[in-house]
């Protein structure tokens, strides 16, 4: 099991709370993949801006998916441990983001959402046509 995957599970069970990323406690779907930053990389790159929890927000800026370019490295591949980004509407910026844990038939991801907290999902036909981008954090 790869270590991105691993840390991501030490979340599952963590309640939501938006704009939180504290293991335990209370984190957000970007919280967690900055829990998991933390863990394997040390310091977070940079401070995150507000932001709302709006998925069904239209227009603006792509802030997450954004960030995910700035900061992870592109995956030309799936692989177990990476980031996934989520546009959940049409024309809407994408808003949620989880971690790959199993690629293949059983494919799931670890992810944070409102009224779950953390917990590991399959990756279904619906999830998978979100899929805005595909990331990996650098090399730890």
């Amino acid at each position: 099991m790869s270590a991105v995957v691993q840390a991501a599970r030490g979340w599952i069970g963590t309640p939501y709370v938006h704009q939180g990323s504290a293991k335990g406690a209370g984190t957000d779907c970007l919280g967690l993949v900055r829990g998991v930053w933390r863990e394997l990389c040390g310091a977070e790159p940079e401070a995150m801006p507000a932001y709302t929890p709006d998925w069904g927000e239209v227009g603006g800026a792509e802030l997450l998916l954004g960030g995910a370019g700035r900061l992870l490295l592109p995956a030309p591949d799936e692989r177990p441990g990476d980031v996934l980004v989520f546009r959940m509407r049409a024309g809407a910026p994408a808003k949620h983001m989880g971690i790959a844990a199993e690629i293949g038939a059983r494919a799931s991801f670890v992810h944070a959402y409102d009224r779950h907290g953390v917990v590991e999902s399959p990756l279904s036909a619906p999830w998978r046509a979100r899929i805005a981008g595909r990331f990996r954090f650098p090399p730890h």
